[in-house]
């Protein structure tokens, strides 16, 4: 390895360190509660250094909530739209892909379904972060369930959201309950929505929706 190389591996291993220590320490104590002396003492690093990877707190907090919202949604786009089955099948994997994610990064969702910064930024941060989220609700229930008046489909995506990140919440103070739970629960809810559709010619399609019969092809998002 070139010294070039060592450098960019010593540097992207340091950034890592202050990222998971940060991600840890505003969950237990807080953004206003946590220092930036504190965040590199803890992933062994000078403030100097610190600063040469991040320019303030609020920059870091950010980075973090950026790099999870993108990472969060990668896996569940795989299951939905190249995992294997009927959409049954894949609305399960999709869940699961979800929460397992959650699972993994405790501290981290702390920090995304909680705003304690009283920061304006990470504010509108976490606003656009459920925009988005419902959208992509929108955009499968459109895709999925055609039968949905338009104007329902608002509400109905932020009914999801709301479930989805209200179960995270609920997880994250229960730890010892399993994930099948609540893949098993968002799939009910989902599945439930589904079935009181009505097809445009009168005739309810949830059924067929919800086992996966002639679905078409899945939209470019997932939850």
């Amino acid at each position: 390895m070139s010294e070039i190389e060592r450098s960019r591996a010593a540097r992207a291993e340091a950034r890592t360190r202050i990222e998971d220590t940060a991600a840890r320490l505003f969950a237990e104590r807080g953004f206003a509660g946590t220092t930036i002396g504190e965040i590199a003492a803890e992933a062994g690093l000078s403030k100097p250094m610190l600063y040469r990877h991040f320019d303030s707190k609020q920059e870091l907090h950010l980075a973090l909530l950026e790099r999870h919202r993108d990472e969060l949604a990668a896996a569940p786009v795989r299951e939905l739209l190249h995992g294997e089955g009927d959409l049954a099948t894949r609305m399960t994997a999709m869940y699961d892909a979800w929460f397992g994610y959650v699972q993994s990064h405790p501290y981290t969702w702390r920090m995304m379904f909680r705003d304690t910064t009283g920061d304006a930024q990470v504010a509108a941060f976490h606003r656009e972060l459920q925009r988005r989220q419902r959208e992509t609700d929108m955009a499968l229930l459109r895709e999925f369930v055609p039968g949905i008046p338009e104007v329902e489909l608002e509400p109905l995506g932020e009914a999801i959201r709301s479930s989805l990140y209200g179960l995270a919440l609920w997880w994250l103070e229960r730890p010892d309950r399993p994930r099948e739970l609540l893949v098993a629960a968002m799939v009910r809810i989902t599945r439930g929505l589904i079935s009181t559709v009505e097809a445009p010619g009168g005739e309810h399609q949830g059924a067929e929706a919800a086992t996966g019969q002639g679905t078409p092809g899945a939209p470019d998002g997932t939850n």
